[in-house]
């Protein structure tokens, strides 16, 4: 899924676009007990609580995609009759309205979620009359293209409030406040099915983490059936590892400066596309090469890849490097640079020490105070004789 389709779909969760028909949830505490729960019209809620729910529903679809927010897909074999896949179409179709299934969900989720404390269940079910568009992206309100019928599932924390002093107005004292559970923002869930192409897409979900590094693979494999990517800290990992072992002694600043160059005109030449940038391994290749990475290291490459990463493992370019700044660390020195300026900075041998040379282009400050070096002030020479 795309920003704009998953904020389309983040629209629907306020009081003026809701569509939503149903909300159910339970209710466990720290030694996976069902408590309670909760089943009605998503519409008969008080508008407080409403509004509560909007607040979880539009949590569990924020974040960054490819790091908390990833489209999932259903392998072909994983589909079909008794499947996991056909578990969730199933509990869609019934509109939430059949207790089996909801006590199955519920118990497919406690068996495989592992997580120390309370936490609550939430699942809404959302009938969305998809308006149609005109060709330079203008809704036409009554024209709907399809219906696109889904389920979001929530798992919110549940944790005591904070001890503290409140302030009684009917007595007019200050008082110790009363400890009481409180739901909190989502910790992980998932959108099924995806909304690809502004259209029910069955074969693939979006899945939510609050933790882009606690991904919960056994959770995802039980519930879900999908595998997961790489987690983004993992891909930067592996793109960094890939790069020093395929350059081995020759990794030095400026091909790295290259290559850092090379993905930030990537990036700008793709800031309008909608969907994140990717590479594959061939495109890894390419960049390498296009930094200057001779075709003698390039030969380990493909060997590299499939250590490091896996043999059809993408990158997103948002995971792998920062474009937006250039930062150059030693142990005793960080110097960062405008990554559009990483011209100022050259490596250079002076008294037989290799050297970060870092050009002094305009104002220079030191702790916040302007400074000038000798060159800044030209001098005369009769005044200096």
């Amino acid at each position: 899924m795309t920003k704009q389709e998953i904020g389309e779909i983040k629209k629907l969760f306020t009081q003026k676009n809701c569509s939503i028909t149903r909300i159910c949830g339970c209710y466990v505490d720290g030694e996976k007990n069902k408590k309670t729960e909760l089943k009605q019209a998503f519409l008969s809620l008080p508008e407080e609580e409403m509004f509560k729910y909007f607040e979880i529903l539009r949590k569990n679809l924020s974040g960054t995609l490819g790091k908390n927010l990833l489209t999932l897909e259903f392998p072909l074999d994983t589909e079909g009759e008794g499947t996991n896949h056909d578990f969730l179409l199933r509990l869609r179709d019934s509109k939430l309205k059949d207790d089996s299934l909801l006590e199955e969900f519920y118990d497919r989720i406690i068996d495989t979620y592992e997580y120390v404390g309370n936490y609550l269940i939430l699942l809404v079910h959302d009938v969305y009359d998809v308006p149609g568009r005109t060709l330079d992206g203008l809704e036409m309100e009554d024209a709907s293209d399809e219906v696109y019928e889904y389920i979001l599932a929530c798992i919110c924390p549940v944790n005591l409030s904070k001890p503290g002093l409140s302030y009684n107005a009917e007595e007019n004292t200050f008082q110790n406040r009363i400890r009481d559970w409180v739901v909190g923002l989502p910790e992980q869930g998932f959108l099924f099915p995806a909304f690809n192409d502004r259209s029910a897409d069955i074969h693939s979900t979006l899945y939510y983490s609050k933790d882009a590094e606690d991904l919960k693979e056994d959770f995802v494999a039980n519930l879900l059936g999908c595998p997961l990517p790489l987690s983004a800290g993992t891909q930067k990992e592996t793109f960094h590892a890939l790069v020093e072992e395929t350059l081995g002694e020759t990794c030095d600043i400026e091909i790295v400066k290259n290559i850092h160059d090379k993905l930030t005109e990537m990036v700008e030449e793709h800031k309008e596309e909608p969907e994140p940038l990717v590479l594959n391994k061939n495109e890894v290749k390419t960049l390498l090469a296009g930094s200057g990475v001779s075709n003698e290291k390039l030969e380990e490459f493909d060997r590299h890849y499939e250590e490091t990463a896996g043999e059809d493992t993408p990158l997103l370019v948002s995971n792998v490097m920062n474009t937006r700044t250039f930062e150059v660390k030693t142990p005793d020195v960080v110097i960062k640079v405008n990554p559009d300026r990483t011209d100022l900075i050259e490596t250079k041998t002076i008294d037989d020490r290799k050297c970060l040379v870092v050009a002094l282009d305009g104002n220079v400050e030191v702790n916040g105070i302007t400074v000038r070096s000798s060159y800044d002030t030209p001098y005369d020479d009769e005044e200096e004789g």
